[in-house]
């Protein structure tokens, strides 16, 4: 099978079986032109499934000599991966020379994480008088009281809202759907905002079912959620070039952990599919440290 068949069935797989967005189906057809170009280049022209080992170990090495950061390379390391699990199932390979391939090492960085205060900072920064107070609110609450990402939030429907049972069907990467429960405050706040506030708009064609929307009664945009979170953080005194939406998810994460909660439950609260994504939230701040060490360690020596 030529370069074309192979992408066109990979491309299938990726939509059909693994549900997956048509960016992301894209990113990972990007890493596989990647690895055409560097076949194009060897003798005969090999196609994915005539590639060894060592070729690809050389295809990695080809990449980092580009110049791509380290995250870039592993993620093209990963989209191969994919692509060749893809082949074997399909028996196209008989085995699959990506396995021994090695990812480089990244250092993650810790994400930065609100504290409770912080976050009732921004709440108190609110006003509340004003209607869009009102449904910023329920984002803010809603945002650290389930951990959603962005994309999530915004795609949050009412028809996914089971309030009295205390929880929410949220969509999550890949069209994946996950529960989650969700606390009685932003509870109170959404429906505050919906029956005081959401029931008075005009709401646009298609966009009925959305939870959060614009004065005009438009989704929500990406953007939108961003200067909200911005601004808030500017008007609370914090930070505002590390706060972004995705710092709720943080620190919901984190607040978990640091209380107690079993890393697979926060896991699955996530929508993580690998743990050692959610192990990144098992850091502790440098205090809560000093405070272990000087409370459980006969020869701490700090001084107070």
């Amino acid at each position: 099978m030529n370069w074309t068949s192979l992408t066109n069935g990979f491309r299938a797989y990726m939509m059909l079986e693994r549900s997956m967005s048509p960016h992301s189906v894209d990113a990972y057809l990007r890493d596989i032109d990647k690895l055409q170009q560097y076949a194009a280049l060897l003798d005969g022209h090999p196609t994915a499934a005539q590639l060894d080992i060592q070729q690809l170990r050389d295809f990695v090495q080809w990449i980092a000599e580009m110049g791509l950061a380290r995250s870039s390379q592993a993620r093209i390391i990963s989209g191969i991966k994919t692509f060749y699990r893809y082949l074997l199932t399909e028996q196209i390979v008989a085995t699959d020379p990506s396995e021994l391939l090695e990812t480089p090492r990244i250092n993650r960085k810790i994400p930065h994480v609100l504290s409770v205060t912080d976050i009732d900072k921004m709440i108190a920064a609110i006003d509340h008088s004003k209607a869009i107070g009102m449904r910023n609110r329920a984002i803010i609450e809603t945002m650290y009281a389930c951990g959603l990402r962005v994309s999530e939030l915004l795609n949050l429907c009412i028809s996914h809202m089971h309030l009295d049972a205390e929880m929410i069907r949220v969509i999550g990467k890949g069209n994946k759907e996950r529960l989650v429960p969700i606390g009685s405050e932003a509870i109170k706040w959404i429906r505050l905002y919906c029956d005081s506030i959401r029931v008075h708009i005009d709401i646009a064609e298609g966009c009925d079912d959305f939870v959060f929307l614009t004065r005009n009664g438009k989704q929500l945009s990406r953007t939108m959620i961003f200067l909200i979170i911005k601004k808030l953080a500017e008007e609370a005194g914090l930070p505002k070039e590390q706060i972004s939406p995705h710092t709720f998810r943080h620190s919901f994460a984190t607040h978990l952990i640091e209380g107690g909660a079993d890393l697979r439950a926060v896991q699955d609260l996530l929508g993580h599919e690998s743990i050692t994504t959610t192990e990144l939230y098992t850091h502790l701040d440098t205090q809560l440290l000093h405070e272990t060490i000087k409370t459980f360690h006969p020869r701490a020596g700090f001084s107070d």
